[in-house]
């Protein structure tokens, strides 16, 4: 009896699986001990084998009914309909990894870019964005928004037109145009026949007052790469450039966005015509070494931008004592075409220093707008020259991430050895450049509002300060308002490019026709 007692505790309890449902169902066979142990043998058929064979028949039973009622006329739970992919070929599997990854998670993207996005745009870019999507035409969009506030030369831009039809044909593939010569790959430096093209032009543009070597020229896609490859090559996280202000809107991201190097603003006022002294630049550098700040080197725009006026030689001079003083770089912006010199004001370059006087070369760096000087700034071609070899060498690798297209570079090489062309352009470019800027300037005086001498930008600098009410920064940014929202004109707040005195303007005139000024003149003095 012990015996047969232990045997069903030696066999495991069969069990069967549902294949329609996947429910488990165990079969045990439940044997009630009570008639065993109360009833000898008859207790052992009445209790124990004939209660073990109607639960075993009644687990049956259930177990039939489950299959049944899987099997049942019941429908079906509602199928997700199947999207046959595209194209009609095999469908993706959704892969273990995707299945066990964290649900509505964002892509994450660097530091490095979280700083760049979080970056809000100030007026200047809002000013640009909107009067892209809502830009002035005399005959499609006579209500649209005048740009002022792109420094973008368009009155020479038919004479280039000219040149390019006659002599490309329309077509790149010509004489002078190789197919080969544009679809190769070629040096990230520059094309060594453009750099030789370029020099004679700059060295023809400053009248012989100054050579350019093209062994010491880098060309880069703009002005923008070519101060920031300087500004990496110059400075190390952390470090500090000095920038006289007003300055340009775009350099604090040229600057500041991907090498992590500082501004700090060496503030000129309008009492001293904007100029820049030695002793503001003392007190902007010591001001840096308080916050910890290594200063490496001062960049400047010559002429100013956005102010217009030129760098005197005496300031040139002051300025390159500086640098040789705290033992740092001068990065000189310049921009060589434009009106022709005046007897009170002349435009003297850095190379024309550095070539005549006992300084040391290899603190010294020039920046030229190619492209951008000669109504093509969709070229974007800019030129780095410096005396420095190990700024060239770092350069010369640095550019494969900024290189000028093949075509572009080309089509320079044939127009700048066409010296007629050459001598035309500039004339025709400086005296277009002086007639608009007369106009426009002398437009804004009829409506009270007076500008600063400008000599070469395609821009001038207005003072509007008697406009704005309060005389802050915030009535200047209503006045801006005005002018975008209400004359469709965009112009430049002097607080974008870090004026510390309000009521400054930029406005870029060298997008104008001569008929279009009036139609300004009349929008701007709606809102005044």
């Amino acid at each position: 009896m012990k015996q047969h007692l232990q045997n069903p505790t030696k066999n495991p309890p069969p069990t069967t699986t549902s294949g329609s449902t996947g429910v488990v169902t165990d079969m045990r066979v439940i044997v009630p001990l009570q008639g065993v142990v109360q009833g000898g043998g008859g207790g052992l058929i009445l209790g124990s084998i004939i209660p073990c064979a109607l639960v075993y028949f009644f687990q049956l039973y259930l177990k039939s009914k489950n299959c049944s009622g899987d099997d049942s006329t019941a429908p079906p739970p509602p199928q997700p309909p199947e999207i046959e992919p595209p194209g009609g070929g095999l469908q993706r599997v959704q892969s273990v990894r995707s299945i066990w990854s964290p649900r509505g998670s964002n892509s994450q993207v660097s530091s490095r870019a979280s700083f760049v996005i979080k970056q809000v745009d100030n007026p200047y870019y809002v000013g640009l964005e909107k009067s892209c999507l809502d830009c002035y035409d005399e005959v499609c969009n006579p209500g649209g928004i005048i740009q002022l506030g792109f420094d973008e030369n368009k009155l020479s831009l038919d004479v280039v037109q000219d040149w390019l039809m006659a002599h490309t044909k329309c077509s790149i593939v010509c004489q002078e145009l190789q197919m080969n010569g544009i679809t190769a790959y070629h040096p990230f430096d520059g094309l060594s026949e453009l750099k030789m093209a370029v020099a004679g032009f700059m060295s023809q543009v400053m009248e012989g007052r100054a050579l350019f070597d093209p062994s010491q020229m880098i060309l880069t896609s703009g002005v923008s790469p070519a101060i920031e490859m300087l500004v990496f090559c110059l400075a190390d996280l952390g470090n500090a450039f000095l920038v006289p202000s007003p300055y340009s809107p775009d350099l604090d991201r040229d600057i500041k966005w991907r090498t992590g190097v500082e501004i700090i603003p060496v503030p000129c006022r309008s009492s001293d015509n904007f100029s820049l002294s030695t002793a503001s630049l003392n007190r902007a550098y010591n001001q840096a070494k308080k916050r910890g700040l290594k200063v490496q080197g001062v960049i400047v725009s010559n002429p100013s931008n956005p102010v217009g006026n030129l760098l005197t030689r005496e300031t040139l001079y002051n300025l390159l004592d500086f640098a040789t003083e705290k033992n740092i770089h001068v990065i000189a912006n310049e921009t060589l075409v434009g009106p022709i010199d005046d007897k009170n004001q002349e435009f003297v370059s850095m190379a024309e220093i550095i070539n005549s006087e006992e300084y040391d070369r290899k603190r010294v760096h020039i920046v030229y707008g190619l492209s951008k000087d000669i109504s093509l700034p969709g070229f974007k071609v800019g030129v780095v020259y410096s005396f420095n070899q190990s700024v060239l060498q770092a350069s010369k690798k640095l550019m494969r991430f900024s290189s000028v297209s093949s075509l572009s570079q080309r089509l320079l090489v044939s127009m700048f050895n066409d010296s007629r062309f050459v001598g035309e352009f500039i004339k025709i470019n400086r005296e277009r450049v002086e007639r608009m800027s007369d106009l426009f300037v002398g437009g804004l005086k009829e409506l009270g509002i007076k500008c600063m001498k400008s000599s070469r930008g395609s821009y001038c600098w207005a003072d509007m300060s008697g406009f704005i009410r309060p005389y802050s920064e915030k009535g200047e940014l209503e006045l801006w308002e005005k002018l975008l929202n209400v004359a469709k004109i965009n112009a430049t707040p002097g607080s974008c490019c870090h004026c510390i005195e309000p009521g400054w303007f930029r406005f870029c005139f060298a997008s104008l026709t001569e008929k279009q000024v009036p139609l300004v003149m009349e929008r701007i003095r709606e809102v005044l």
